[in-house]
């Protein structure tokens, strides 16, 4: 406190003795510290309220108008086109579930100036430490060459590229390339084909087109399931090792749209590896591989018969003695030695009465009746290169008629078999096969009426409820078919105990949707068997273990309620086709 010299007995509060007189001249509002303090404030407070303002009047335009503030679009012509270079130049190979089949990796060649490199002897010491799979004479062998151009080693992984590329060796050069790779080895072998090692196809799907391959970057996608492939690979080779056969085959095709869901032929071989299988491995029985298929072909003389009118199902035919012709007698494995009808005739696989029928319709319907069904011709269009063209008899006479008609003297390909069975059992239709996936169905041929598609399938089921494919009837998938044995032809002579075993079936029966053939190539007798080596006792068990297996993969579902009459066990008739 302060006192005032003229009111001595007042006190002042602290600072009330300070006075501004605002008369001043030299006073000035603006800076008066207060004022300017609430102007600050001022400014923030207006903006804050008309931010709120702007934010509810936009909201309550979107809640009550439904209004949407416009965006400016961009033309992607406008935006930067940036270009990548796709280092592969080889399109994956698919299966019909997205499975990679057949990939490309980058990958990178080593090559050589010989001439260029001072030191070869400490050049090829180096290189052999780096490439473990070469030995150090051979690179030196290579390195020492009169030329100025060879190839070291081709495929090296791009980590032994830098490590020899870090040992600055004068004459070494680099060439990047890709590496054709096959993720499933053996399983797809005939299939795929392979690649050289310039990366071009020289066998399978990968030669016939290796011009879609290397000309499109989209992968192709194939009709094949790999599980399904797999599944019936297994099972397939368990068969051959059992019966100790040289080799088989199978095909498991969509007989309503000729797609190839599986085919595969054993003995098969790796396309990764380098080394040169045998010529068996090698071999693709199931488009390049003719023979004389036995019984199997009684199914389209059965066909025949139905289609041209001339046969009913109620016909019976004399088979109580062997049929002479001119220059042959015809027999019958263990016949029946009584009068049989077209049902029993392809339940007791009759040559007698399969060749009667023949003999009836005429050699001329039958060879027409043949051909619509593509078995005189390649299958043309179909993705792989090795495809054999059916040998068929110079002369068509009698004895040609009736031998074709148990399954002799013309000789086809699986290929040829499971196509023309198609058609057959699907109401009449000739689907060409492919190997590729169709995105949708393609026409195909009516070569017979859906009438003798459907009696057909019942003498079919009859075959595998009572006949020879009875260890086919695998419970609740309506399984129908045919056996086939066939003597092999060695030196113009045929061999009792060389034979290839068939079967054909489709499954289910009473809306077929897949068919499946199965071969094996000198399948021998054992205990097991009882001395037997037909058809009924290995491809037949073989179908029905398989069919088991790949239904449920091919989401087929199974009927229980199938009420099949169970006739009492016909003699032998496992062992008869």
């Amino acid at each position: 406190m302060f006192w005032r010299k003229s009111e001595k007995n007042k006190f002042y509060i602290l600072g009330e003795e300070i006075k501004v007189n605002r008369s001043f001249s030299s006073y000035n509002i603006e800076k008066d510290p207060i004022l300017r303090c609430r102007a600050r404030i001022a400014l923030p407070i207006l903006a804050v309220a008309i931010a709120y303002l702007i934010i509810a009047t936009k909201t309550f335009m979107v809640c009550w108008q439904g209004y949407t503030p416009q965006k400016e679009t961009v033309d992607e012509d406008d935006l930067p086109q940036v270009q990548i270079n796709n280092p592969i130049s080889r399109a994956d190979i698919l299966d019909r579930n997205g499975a990679i089949l057949a990939t490309s990796l980058p990958t990178v060649n080593l090559y050589a100036n010989p001439d260029k490199i001072k030191n070869k002897v400490e050049a090829a010491t180096k290189l052999s430490e780096l490439i473990p799979d070469m030995l150090y004479e051979d690179i030196l062998a290579k390195l020492s060459l009169k030329k100025n151009f060879v190839y070291v080693k081709r495929n090296l992984s791009l980590a032994q590229k830098y490590q020899i590329y870090a040992l600055g060796i004068e004459g070494l050069g680099f060439e990047d390339m890709e590496k054709r790779v096959y993720p499933h080895k053996n399983l797809f072998a005939h299939i795929l084909g392979k690649t050289n090692v310039d990366n071009i196809g020289i066998a399978g799907l990968e030669k016939e087109l290796n011009e879609r391959l290397t000309t499109s970057d989209l992968p192709l996608r194939l009709s094949i399931d790999a599980g399904v492939q797999d599944t019936i690979r297994e099972k397939l080779s368990a068969a051959v090792a059992k019966f100790n056969a040289i080799g088989a085959s199978a095909i498991l095709i969509d007989v309503n749209t000729g797609e190839v869901l599986a085919m595969l032929s054993l003995p098969d071989f790796d396309p990764n590896s380098n080394s040169v299988p045998d010529e068996r491995a090698l071999f693709n029985f199931t488009t390049k591989g003719l023979y004389e298929p036995g019984s199997v072909l009684k199914i389209f003389n059965a066909a025949m018969g139905l289609e041209s009118g001339k046969i009913k199902l109620t016909d019976k035919f004399d088979a109580t003695k062997p049929l002479k012709l001119r220059y042959n007698t015809i027999k019958d494995y263990r016949g029946e030695n009584r009068w049989l009808d077209l049902q029993e005739i392809l339940i007791y696989s009759s040559n007698i009465g399969s060749a009667q029928i023949a003999l009836k319709v005429g050699k001329n319907t039958q060879r027409n009746f043949l051909k619509s069904l593509g078995l005189f011709d390649t299958v043309e269009g179909f993705e792989v290169t090795e495809k054999a063209h059916p040998s068929l008899p110079k002369r068509w006479g009698e004895e040609t008629t009736a031998t074709v008609a148990y399954g002799y003297g013309i000789s086809v390909t699986p290929l040829h078999l499971i196509s023309a069975f198609s058609a057959v059992v699907n109401g009449g239709i000739y689907h060409t096969p492919t190997l590729l996936k169709r995105d949708t169905p393609q026409e195909g041929r009516k070569v017979m009426s859906l009438n003798t598609s459907k009696k057909m399938r019942q003498l079919l089921r009859g075959v595998v409820v009572k006949g020879s494919g009875k260890r086919a009837n695998v419970a609740g998938y309506e399984v129908a078919g045919k056996t086939g044995t066939a003597q092999k032809l060695v030196n113009g002579r045929y061999i009792d105990k060389k034979v290839m075993t068939s079967f054909m079936a489709t499954f289910p029966v009473s809306n077929p949707k897949y068919a499946l053939f199965l071969m094996m190539d000198e399948p021998k007798a054992s205990k097991e068997t009882f001395g037997f080596a037909t058809s009924g006792w290995n491809t037949v068990p073989t179908a029905g273990e398989i069919i088991t297996a790949i239904a449920p993969q091919l989401n087929v579902q199974a009927n229980y309620d199938i009420n099949d009459k169970r006739e009492k066990l016909i003699e032998a008739s496992y062992y008869r086709d």
